[in-house]
């Protein structure tokens, strides 16, 4: 990792950062003491995140077969981890302002590639939805850092994909010297999320595991990488679909063993979710 990078992310004043109502349910989850009172009186702390919360948990992404109409409900149906993911998601959204067309088409692949990890994981029970799905939602935060640190400099990079052609990873290597999967991987290290989410970050693109790499942090990784490429593949969140893109001819997919029957079925499902949940997180 570029010692350099990590030291200037870790030094920063000015990054954008999670909110309390994120931090104080993550610390309460993880004291293993907390009730669902106590975890609704503080997502209730803040109303945005609150209804933001209750909207997405009656979607069909949760699977609910009543309305839920309150926090301790939502809490008691989807249990504690699901409701980290969601006010984290709920959270997180803020990170996005100022909502120009760049910040709104990040978001849009963020949730979307979030949305696509949870399937992917639900389908193929590799991996914990619940990490699934924040590794997607985080696997570009970097992008939105970039474009919060040197709002001028990132507009470079997009404006040398769209007119050059290159890849973002290219460009910004160019611009920056660095890429948003190293910013990303060291600003949820300093967000303080698990290693495992920080790797899955960091080697969503390069899939760079050691021999020794742990199986299951092989795994993560591998399905947040192919959630971003089926965000590619439909284009969500992009300026246009990839169609291209051999999704079953990809790494992640030949480390995970999807061929392109079950890719598929998982791509199809994917464009059923999507479309059916984009909504509750709009």
């Amino acid at each position: 990792m570029n010692k350099e990078l990590e030291s200037m992310i870790m030094s920063a004043s000015d990054l954008p950062t999670i909110p309390v109502v994120a931090t104080k349910v993550m610390q309460l989850i993880e004291s293993e003491s907390a009730s669902a009172e106590e975890l609704a009186k503080v997502v209730a702390s803040d109303p945005a995140v609150a209804a933001r919360v209750l909207k997405i948990s009656n979607s069909s992404f949760y699977g609910c077969q009543r309305q839920i109409q309150t926090l301790s409900h939502a809490i008691m149906v989807l249990g504690f981890s699901t409701l980290k993911s969601l006010v984290v998601a709920a959270s997180v959204k803020q990170v996005y302002k100022p909502y120009g067309l760049t910040e709104k088409m990040l978001w849009e692949h963020s949730f979307g590639a979030g949305l696509a990890a949870r399937v992917i994981a639900n389908n193929t029970r590799l991996v914990n939805e619940e990490e699934a799905f924040l590794g997607g939602l985080f696997h570009d935060i970097g992008k939105i850092i970039l474009n919060s640190l040197d709002n001028q400099q990132f507009q470079v990079v997009v404006q040398k994909c769209y007119n050059e052609g290159m890849s973002f990873l290219e460009a910004e290597e160019l611009v920056f010297s660095y890429n948003h999967a190293e910013v990303g991987g060291l600003v949820i290290k300093k967000w303080n999320f698990p290693a495992i989410l920080m790797q899955a970050v960091l080697k969503h693109h390069s899939f760079d595991f050691a021999e020794d790499e742990d199986t299951y942090q092989v795994r993560l990784t591998c399905v947040v990488g192919l959630a971003n490429l089926f965000c590619h593949k439909l284009g969500i969140g992009v300026r246009e679909p990839d169609d291209e893109l051999l999704l079953h001819e990809t790494v992640p997919a030949r480390l995970l063993n999807l061929d392109e029957a079950r890719i598929e079925a998982l791509l199809e499902n994917i464009t059923v979710a999507y479309d059916q949940d984009k909504s509750f997180f709009s």
